[in-house]
């Protein structure tokens, strides 16, 4: 089942009413317009995805692939009881900060994201990538050949005030010059978003984005042999 005005509906009214009662009293409307449309929408790609890469977490349930509604609020100032947003990720392990990199769906009253990269990149990983970048890896320069031949997805994360490598190609630069980074793609397409293209769309764009994946966790496993993790 598809998505439909409802899902956003639901996400509006539950952080309005930051209420676990009336969360409770609504849960049906959670299951059946939120969450089932995110298990059946996992549930289609996930085979696909695990063709791109065989370890990643693809689990169609709430703490696997899908986040939870509900919010931690113990350490945080902002204590809104739940989310305004919904996603799914794929990654190889749930850790997200300095975690791994990982595909992504994320539902908000605004529209939706997709794409890849990190949630926040470690240092090491971002050191690992510029090493391996500088080198002209042949991971890297696949990875880079397939960024720079699509229009779907910008290179996105905080970037250094001043160039570490003022003198390297502009393209090169882009990537040298992040702290963190992904791939995304931003979209107010209702119509997209309320109709069953919405899955073969993500794949699509995953797939586009397989080799950059690829090479980030080259990176990876790169980093963890220099470290003696592996």
């Amino acid at each position: 089942m598809p998505f439909t005005p409802k899902a956003i509906e639901f996400l509006v009214e539950n952080q309005i009413q930051n209420s676990r009662d009336w969360f409770k009293e609504n849960k049906e409307r959670y299951n059946r317009d939120l969450l089932s449309p995110f298990v059946e929408l996992v549930t289609q790609i996930a085979p696909d995805m695990l063709e791109i890469d065989p370890q990643l977490i693809t689990e169609a349930r709430v703490d696997k692939a899908l986040s939870r509604i509900h919010r931690d609020v113990r350490f945080s100032r902002d204590k809104s009881l739940y989310r305004n947003n919904m996603w799914f990720v794929f990654i190889r392990e749930k850790k997200l900060y300095e975690g791994l990199p990982a595909f992504y769906f994320d539902l908000t009253p605004e529209g939706f994201s997709y794409g890849m990269g990190y949630y926040q990149a470690s240092t090491a990983s971002m050191e690992t990538i510029r090493r391996l970048i500088l080198s002209d890896a042949p991971a890297f320069l696949k990875a880079d050949k397939a960024f720079q031949e699509q229009d779907e997805f910008g290179m996105e994360g905080d970037a250094y005030k001043r160039s570490r490598h003022p003198d390297m190609a502009t393209d090169k630069r882009e990537w040298l010059d992040k702290k963190s980074i992904s791939f995304n793609h931003h979209s107010n397409d209702f119509d997209l978003l309320f109709s069953d293209r919405l899955a073969n769309k993500l794949l699509e764009g995953f797939r586009l984005l397989a080799p950059v994946y690829d090479f980030l966790c080259l990176a990876e496993i790169q980093q963890n042999k220099d470290y003696g993790e592996g």
